[in-house]
């Protein structure tokens, strides 16, 4: 079965440049899909599914890199369905999900890196942030009274906090990066119409109606803060190392099989493989083989 993503899909259209100026207006959130029906996406997907999960297995049994994923977007802009889909050929002994909601009171009382600090994943397994330490400098950044309930000095209120976090975040993943932890970072970029009916539609499906509250609405009052607070983020902390992609959003199919790509290239660039059989390795393999045929 071919693969069209591979040839109409190069995850460098969707990387950010170190250091590039960025103005969300200026990134679609809707490009052409690379399937022409419901079933050729099904079967792209369930390819890239495939091909993930025999490198993961790889990766597992090399046990020398970790992988962190993290993923950030407005509300509705598909973040769990992309993780479902995306990472469901993923052998669940191999992988670990975690979902950033408002942070404890525990939390707290620490520095803003250190309840993702203790969820990276361990050498051999993937990780995914659904949310992340990002919220720190993007809700927190639009909501600054948040910061009231961080214990911060005064003095650390000033002009440079989000500069001195942004620091902070860019250091933690270069640290992560020399230690063999690769991240890549996945923003789903959702227009505002969309958002308005995807809202919609979780008012009419039944199913959906525990996803949408009054809350969710308030905050619409607040996308242009929420698009320069992105902006910013995206320009201070994409970096070689650990890469922001924006992925058009408004066509959850589409972004499924870019975000699948992406992360397929990834693990690729990886050139991991199955560690080598010492040959003392094998002649206990023999021994253990004669014991199982008596």
């Amino acid at each position: 079965m071919s693969d069209p993503s591979k040839k109409l899909i190069d995850p460098e259209d969707f990387r950010v440049s170190p250091g590039k100026k960025i103005n969300l207006k200026g990134w679609p959130t809707r490009v052409k899909p690379v399937y022409a029906t419901k079933e050729r996406y099904k079967e792209i997907l369930e390819d890239h599914v495939a091909k993930m999960s025999s490198l993961q297995e790889v990766l597992y049994a090399c046990n020398r890199y970790a992988l962190l994923l993290i993923f950030q977007g407005m509300d509705s802009a598909g973040k769990d369905g992309a993780i479902r889909h995306v990472m469901s050929g993923i052998n669940p002994q191999g992988c670990q999900v975690f979902s950033f909601k408002q942070p404890s009171a525990e939390e707290l009382k620490h520095d803003f890196l250190w309840r993702s600090n203790c969820r990276l994943p361990e050498r051999g397994k993937i990780g995914i942030f659904n949310r992340s330490y990002y919220e720190e400098v993007l809700v927190v950044r639009v909501h600054p009274e948040m910061l009231k309930n961080e214990g911060l000095p005064e003095a650390h209120k000033g002009k440079t906090l989000w500069k001195d976090r942004y620091r902070s975040i860019v250091e933690s993943e270069e640290h992560l990066y020399r230690n063999k932890t690769r991240i890549v970072k996945i923003f789903l970029h959702l227009s505002k119409e969309e958002q308005r009916q995807r809202f919609l539609s979780r008012i009419d499906d039944p199913a959906k109606n525990w996803k949408l509250s009054v809350a969710d609405i308030h905050e619409r009052e607040y996308w242009k803060d929420y698009q320069a607070a992105y902006e910013d983020c995206l320009h201070a902390t994409s970096t070689r190392h650990a890469p922001w992609y924006i992925v058009p959003a408004d066509d959850k199919d589409n972004a499924r099989i870019i975000v699948s790509r992406i992360l397929l290239n990834t693990l690729a660039e990886l050139k991991v493989s199955y560690p080598r059989t010492t040959l003392a390795h094998r002649a206990e393999l023999q021994s253990i083989r004669k014991l199982l045929e008596k």
